[in-house]
């Protein structure tokens, strides 16, 4: 029989033993990345015929767009963590479908501004429903509520040690 670790104990070898904490925590990541279908590029976890990115990024746009306002492509490329190439494509792709729109601001003519079609709405309202669902479920799954709040609270975590690396990186 295995005894639990304390608190302090688990602490004290995550410390000494960094790079085996390391390992585990990039095969706990990695399984979750395969087996919850986000290598998938034509379809979304939850099962919508979208890439991931454009999914996300219809996502983003309609929260953008409930004040009336429109996103740049550069501020939809940080919010997506991808470089401004990769955004433009995207971007063309979805204005290719009917998805957005984009305008050049008389200010700035290098900038595009992008906002949703009414398509796009529709199609981000359903990408939306279709998430809330399959989040749900993957909560339902769990075997009790404190787990469930121990994963949202390790993701928030995993979020903001990501972001603190992020912020170092860039003031470095």
């Amino acid at each position: 029989m295995v005894a639990a670790l304390s608190k302090s104990e688990t602490a004290r070898r995550l410390d000494a033993a960094p790079s085996d904490a390391a390992r585990r925590l990039r095969a706990a990541v990695q399984a979750f990345v395969r087996s919850f279908g986000l290598l998938d590029g034509d379809q979304t976890p939850c099962g919508e015929p979208l890439a991931p990115s454009h999914a996300h990024a219809l996502m983003l746009l309609a929260g953008a767009g409930q004040t009336g306002a429109r996103t740049s492509q550069q501020a939809l490329a940080s919010a997506l963590g991808i470089d401004k190439s990769n955004v433009a494509r995207l971007c063309a792709k979805m204005e290719r479908l009917g998805h957005i729109d984009q305008e050049r601001p008389v200010a700035d003519g290098r900038a595009r501004l992008i906002g949703l079609t009414g398509k796009g709405r529709r199609i981000a309202a359903r990408v939306d429903a279709a998430s809330l669902t399959r989040f749900q479920r993957v909560l339902e799954a769990m075997p009790s509520l404190r787990a469930r709040e121990r994963a949202i609270t390790a993701v928030h975590e995993l979020n903001a040690a990501v972001a603190l690396l992020e912020r170092t990186a860039t003031d470095a």
